[in-house]
This record gives C-alpha cells, sequence and structure tokens, in this order.
C-alpha cells in the first residue's frame, strides 16, 4: 500500500539555559526551558535520508546558548522572537520554526542586617529563592511573515474557602452528590492567552508587563466573582482578561476542580461546621473553555496538553 509523508517537525528539546546578568553586585537571573520545533523542506531526509536540509538538532542547541549571550533574555517572549527569525531566516529549507519555552521565577533572598554585616557587605543581591507559585509559559511561531505569540502559565493553585455554591444540577439514579450551598473552591489553573500582535508592522507588547496585567485581572476575577460553579468561575476570569488587556484576543483555561469533601466527625461526636475538609487529588472535575474577544477565531488547540 502506497504511503505519503505527513506533518513534520523536528528540533531540540528541553534545553535547560539560565542567564546571570551581573550589574555590579546585584545580580538578575532569567531561567529558561527551551524546546525549538523546525519544518518546511524536509521531504528527503524521511524519504531518502539525504541531509541536505537538514540543520542539526545539535546546532538548535548551540544557537540558544549563543543567543542568551548575544542578545540576552529581556524576556521569554522576545528571547523566542530572536530565535525564530534567525531560523526561518537564515535557513532556506526551514519554512516555520515553533519555539516553546517555560520559564522558572527567582525571587530575591532578604538578609538580615546581622547577617549582611557580619559578611562585610551592607546588601545582598546575589541570592535567591526559586518561586514556587507557578511556571510562566510561551509559544512563539514564524513562517518568515507572520507571527503567533501564545502565553501563559501552569501550576497556579488557587483557592476560595467560601463564596461558592453548586447545585439545581442534573440528577438521575446514579448521582450521590449533595448540593452544597457554602463549599470550598479550588483549582491549579492552566491558562493560555493568545496576542493579537502578528506582524513586525504593529507594536510589540510588553510582555513582562503584560503577563503580570493578566495573572492580576485572572486572580482578582477569580476572589471576586460569587460563583455557582467553577464554569462561571472560568468565564469571568478570562472576560476579565479580554476586557481590560487589548493586546490579546483569546484565552483558554484547563482548570481541574480540586475536591475538597467535609469529613464526616459525627462518629465522634463532633460536628462540622465547615471547618474539616478531606482534600482529593483523583478523581477530579475538569473544566476546560476558550474566552473570545468577539468577532475573532479560536487558534490556541483545544488540546492544551499539546501546548
Amino acid at each position: 500500500m502506497p504511503t505519503i509523508l505527513g506533518q513534520n517537525q523536528y528540533g531540540k528539546a528541553e534545553n535547560r539555559v539560565v542567564k546571570i546578568t551581573r550589574d555590579g553586585d546585584t545580580h538578575h537571573i532569567k531561567d529558561l526551558n527551551v524546546s525549538v520545533a523546525l519544518s518546511g523542506d524536509m521531504s528527503d531526509v524521511h524519504l531518502t535520508g539525504s541531509n541536505a536540509n537538514c540543520l542539526p538538532t545539535d546546532t538548535t542547541k548551540n544557537t540558544v546558548y549563543a543567543f542568551a549571550k548575544e542578545y540576552g533574555i529581556e524576556s521569554a517572549e522576545q528571547f523566542g522572537i530572536h530565535l525564530a527569525r534567525h531560523f526561518v531566516d537564515s535557513q532556506e529549507p526551514i519554512h516555520r520554526a515553533r519555539i516553546r519555552i517555560e520559564e522558572y521565577s527567582w525571587e530575591r533572598i532578604a538578609s538580615s542586617d546581622a547577617n549582611s554585616k557580619f559578611i562585610g557587605a551592607d546588601e545582598v543581591n546575589h541570592s535567591f529563592i526559586r518561586k514556587g507559585q507557578e511556571t510562566r509559559v510561551s509559544e512563539i511561531t514564524y513562517d518568515g511573515q507572520n507571527w503567533q505569540v501564545i502565553s501563559g502559565l501552569k501550576d497556579l493553585v488557587v483557592m476560595n474557602s467560601t463564596n461558592s455554591e453548586f447545585w439545581g444540577y442534573v440528577k438521575d439514579k446514579y448521582t450521590t452528590l449533595q448540593e452544597a450551598y457554602d463549599r470550598i473552591l479550588a483549582t491549579q489553573v492552566s491558562a493560555r492567552w493568545r496576542f493579537n500582535w502578528s506582524d513586525d508592522e504593529q507594536r510589540m507588547p510588553n510582555w513582562d508587563k503584560s503577563y503580570e496585567q493578566v495573572k492580576k485581572n485572572m486572580l482578582e476575577a477569580f476572589a471576586e466573582t460569587y460563583s455557582l460553579s467553577l464554569q462561571q468561575t472560568l468565564y469571568q476570569m478570562g472576560s476579565r482578561i479580554i476586557n481590560h488587556r487589548s493586546e490579546i484576543d483569546e484565552v483558554r483555561f484547563s482548570l481541574p476542580n480540586k475536591h475538597h469533601f467535609l469529613v464526616d466527625l459525627e462518629p465522634f461526636g463532633l460536628k462540622n461546621d465547615n471547618e474539616v475538609y478531606f482534600a482529593a487529588d483523583r478523581p477530579y472535575g475538569l473544566i476546560e473553555a476558550t474566552v473570545l474577544r468577539d468577532g475573532v477565531e479560536p487558534k490556541i488547540p483545544v488540546d492544551m496538553t499539546n501546548l
């Protein structure tokens, strides 16, 4: 039976690069995990084994580290833009580059006055602790003319200890869940948002400022929504971002419902007045949806595990 070659790409995945910028005694850290995927005129390498159009994946790895030195890392998005432009513009067989980046944040360790004096320094600006709140992510795609930048975050755990209900749902003979009029609402946010910046003629967003503001809008909406369902909260989070950030046209969320169940304390002669809960890790409800600016076509993949 005849076969044909379908979609294909190649590159070097998960290049871990840490860039230290030394501003005198004050140091700054950018800690990235960079994956490069290239596609284009790659038929021969699959069909005949000819490597004439194949830039080695080892070269893509080296480019990541060289660019960290040559250009620095202003932001994950900007670094990805430099890489994608280089691979497409410098290699004729390469028609499209996709750069996926995870960024791990660090914050400074504040030293005590006593310790600072002990080590003979007025201020310590080179010691850091890894932040544990979330991982920032970005995906930059370039085809020689058009850009697509999708940023986001994962593993951001949030909780409302009240102002959440869940009742009035469909019930059948298998339904055992009791209606709740005061419950814990908790989730581990995975979110992606797509920028409407798509070509070099447009003004480029301030990537770091945009990230901080999107996260702020998202968290404010989560905290301020009196929730009748996690779906309702998701929509309010997405709407808040779209309405406050003109540079963003589309947001997609994947929100696992981190269930907290009241523990039955009656066997011990105790009343549980919404105080003691069992935090279940699985199974969990999984709520996913996209929120769009009106008139915009969705482009973020529905299955976010592909990002």
